[in-house]
């Protein structure tokens, strides 16, 4: 008792953060700290600006917080007793939108505007298909009577574009939410993306994925393994095609897929990865899980991987040009200002 009172008297004994990781998270997002004399002057507490964080470990060298919903301020500090840390910085993100059932990536114009989806489970018809939030966080309903709308993609015009997992049709879409069939037969489409030379790319989560030319040919561009959800695509450096499916396994790929149609293996050893999107230094974010820690995954160009985020539920992500990620959960939209830019438009 004699020496508590002591560390908590002397300055060695505050609470010093060496490490907060990673250095961003939504709400239900685990906070990794390690230091020293956490709970120097007793069981500490960690606050994010005024709101007291939920503690799963708690450890003089390591302690995990979990971000509580009323979260909106990344000041971290932990104290104990009398004594606290100094303040470190993290990016919390807020919430934007909620209601949705987005399955993959929003989709963000040159504007600024996020789009995406209620997608419902198989067959189920609901009052609103696509969703448009603006930048001060408005959201009215863009599309209806579209059924199970899945992959979202923008080409260079700022015509939108969507594919049905129920009907197997990719629909082209004005910025008035004029909705028209671009191109039919895609199996159970899922996820969408452009080529620089425009050619778009539909993923079949039965195991094919297709290549439409701007004249609307349709090839077989490659085959994978089926998934048991779908297949989200993006465009990554030397124009190659990268993929996500997630499998039965707990131990799934990111692929990649080259001009040619050649398909190997980028990234082996994620937990269910899905949405994908890539910044402007041609680094892979992933929402999957890595080592039992969900959230978003960095992946470098050599190979390295990182959590990024932390965040429960997460389905896809999407840079805006204001530098910010979005993030898109089972029900809801985040807002984080990552201060990265996101990879260009082809």
């Amino acid at each position: 008792m004699a020496s508590k009172q002591q560390s908590a008297e002397h300055p060695a004994g505050k609470p010093t953060i060496a490490k907060v990781e990673p250095a961003a998270a939504i709400t239900g997002g685990e906070l990794y700290i390690r230091g020293q004399h956490l709970t120097s002057a007793g069981r500490p507490v960690v606050r994010l600006g005024n709101q007291m964080a939920h503690l799963v470990v708690a450890g003089d060298s390591y302690i995990v917080a979990k971000v509580p919903e009323s979260a909106m301020v990344g000041e971290l500090v932990v104290a104990s007793g009398n004594l606290q840390s100094e303040l470190r910085e993290t990016h919390i993100g807020i919430q934007i939108a909620d209601s949705l059932h987005p399955v993959a990536n929003p989709a963000v114009d040159r504007d600024g505007n996020v789009y995406s989806t209620f997608s419902g489970s198989r067959g189920q018809k609901s009052p609103v298909s696509i969703y448009k939030v603006d930048t001060n966080y408005n959201s009215k309903p863009f599309v209806t009577d579209l059924m199970n709308p899945t992959g979202l993609a923008f080409d260079r015009e700022g015509l939108l574009y969507v594919s049905s997992r129920y009907d197997g049709i990719v629909y082209q879409i004005t910025p008035t939410g004029n909705m028209s069939v671009y191109v039919e037969g895609m199996g159970v489409a899922t996820g969408i993306a452009f080529d620089t030379e425009e050619n778009l790319y539909v993923g079949d989560r039965s195991g094919t994925i297709f290549k439409i030319s701007r004249s609307r040919q349709i090839y077989v561009f490659a085959t994978l393994e089926p998934s048991i959800a779908a297949y989200h695509l993006a465009f990554g450096p030397e124009d190659y095609l990268y993929v996500t499916g997630p499998t039965t396994s707990s131990f799934d790929s990111v692929h990649r897929i080259s001009k040619a149609g050649e398909v190997e293996v980028f990234y082996r050893g994620l937990g269910r990865p899905q949405g994908i999107a890539f910044d402007a230094e041609g680094r892979l974010y992933v929402a999957a899980s890595l080592g039992g820690r969900r959230g978003i995954i960095r992946i470098d160009k050599s190979r390295k991987p990182e959590q990024f985020l932390s965040g429960p539920g997460i389905v896809g992500c999407a840079f805006t040009p204001a530098r910010a990620m979005v993030l898109a959960t089972h029900n809801a939209l985040f807002r984080v200002d990552v201060e990265i830019a996101g990879r260009p438009l082809p």
